[in-house]
């Protein structure tokens, strides 16, 4: 194919998946009903039940804006060749093609990063403290960004230097090499992630002593599951929401609560929503999905080396000549169908996951607790409990809450 074509197939993919989202977007918007339905009228109370549907109103309506400007700003960009631009004004300065490949994309984060931070500070401080989420001050939501720009310089920064030099090295044959590193960074996030990247944006503490403790120590036993790493992270520093997650394999497994959700729940809800976390260990979720990850990983690796060394692809983004950043850019955009339908089929599987890590709770501890805790967790962070089917089968990685309230039931 000529570079131009190729622009043209580029382009053409950009504006069918931002269509093809604003159009799941407007139907998952429609699909909230205005009265307060009978099947939740028993844990939504009219009220509540409102201020959810505006804030769900709020939310896409404000979606709807930042994804315009996005795909403006980035069509702009590529039918003017502007990465080209980019490009040739780097060279001068970087002559070897890992650090050119650092300073492009270092360049294009930091820019990206720039132009949309108006529209972050906008859903923090307007929309999330309109309907009283967000906890974040000013200084947080500063640390943070330097943290993030830190953490992902020196992260993606390796890795990036490391698949260019093995590119450069071997060849075609790079994908293996690097999908074995790949593989093997993904494991040691998995292992230490809540050890050595978690602490540096929030504070984990041990669960103390107490009826909670107490209350999980007796399931624990029931089960025969050691949960000796039990942690409380102040999720409170940012937000109101709630959570808990599974996290590590073998002797570094953590749970990990949100203070905010020990704050709201009671002793048999927290023990329920626990008992859904080990399930998933218990299931070998978290083994299973780190495996399919593993697969995807390879398989994006040997499709990116039959078009990594193709300059027309440099050449369809304004390159004067064959460059490897180029070209990784121009391949993401290219996969990107791909890339979707995978995404797809693991959000299909993490959805299978959790009626199974439901059915795990209410097999082992209490149906009805997990079912009050998912209530309770639902009405606090004002969820959508009647997303569209169509946004439901391409973004969540949950089922929605009526359907997972049914299974328990069941």
């Amino acid at each position: 194919m000529t570079p131009i074509i190729l622009l043209y197939i580029i382009i053409t993919i950009s504006i069918i998946s931002y269509l093809f989202e604003q159009i799941l977007d407007f139907l998952n918007l429609r699909s909230q009903r205005q009265d307060l339905p009978v099947e939740i009228a028993e844990f939504y109370d009219k009220d509540k039940y409102i201020r959810s549907l505006n804030y769900h109103h709020d939310q896409t309506k404000f979606g709807f804006i930042t994804s315009a400007f996005s795909f403006i700003l980035s069509f702009v960009v590529l039918f003017t060749g502007g990465f080209g631009f980019i490009d040739t004004l780097l060279r001068p300065y970087f002559h070897n093609e890992i650090t050119l490949a650092l300073a492009f994309f270092g360049l294009l984060v930091i820019i990206s990063d720039i132009l949309t931070i108006p529209f972050q500070l906008y859903s923090t401080f307007v929309i999330e403290e309109k309907y009283g989420f967000n906890k974040t001050t000013a200084k947080t939501f500063i640390m943070d960004k330097l943290k993030g720009y830190l953490l992902g310089a020196i992260v993606g920064g390796l890795m990036l230097a490391g698949l260019i030099y093995l590119i450069e090295l071997i060849g075609v044959g790079f994908w293996i090499w690097f999908g074995l590193i790949a593989a093997a960074f993904l494991l040691v996030v998995n292992v230490f992630y809540t050890s050595l990247i978690l602490p540096l944006f929030n504070k984990l503490t041990p669960l103390p002593d107490g009826e909670l403790k107490f209350a999980i120590d007796s399931f624990a036993a029931k089960i025969d599951f050691p949960l000796d790493n039990i942690f409380v992270m102040n999720g409170s520093k940012r937000s109101s929401k709630a959570n808990a997650f599974f996290s590590g394999i073998g002797k570094k497994k953590k749970i990990v609560l949100y203070d905010t959700l020990i704050k709201n729940h009671t002793t048999e809800e927290l023990v329920a929503v626990l008992a859904h976390e080990v399930g998933h260990f218990k299931k070998k979720h978290i083994v299973g999905s780190y495996a399919l990850s593993i697969i995807q990983i390879f398989f994006t690796l040997f499709v990116l080396s039959r078009m990594i060394f193709n300059a027309d692809l440099s050449l369809a983004l304004g390159g004067t000549q064959q460059a490897i950043h180029l070209n990784l850019l121009a391949f993401g955009i290219l996969f990107s169908p791909i890339s979707g339908i995978t995404g797809l089929l693991m959000n299909l599987y993490s959805r299978k996951n959790e009626f199974e890590a439901d059915f795990y709770a209410t097999e082992t501890f209490s149906g009805k607790a997990l079912a009050d805790a998912l209530k309770k967790l639902s009405v606090d962070s004002l969820s959508n409990l009647y997303p569209h089917p169509a946004y439901v089968f391409f973004h969540y990685s949950h089922p929605p809450l009526l359907q997972r309230l049914n299974a328990i039931n069941k």
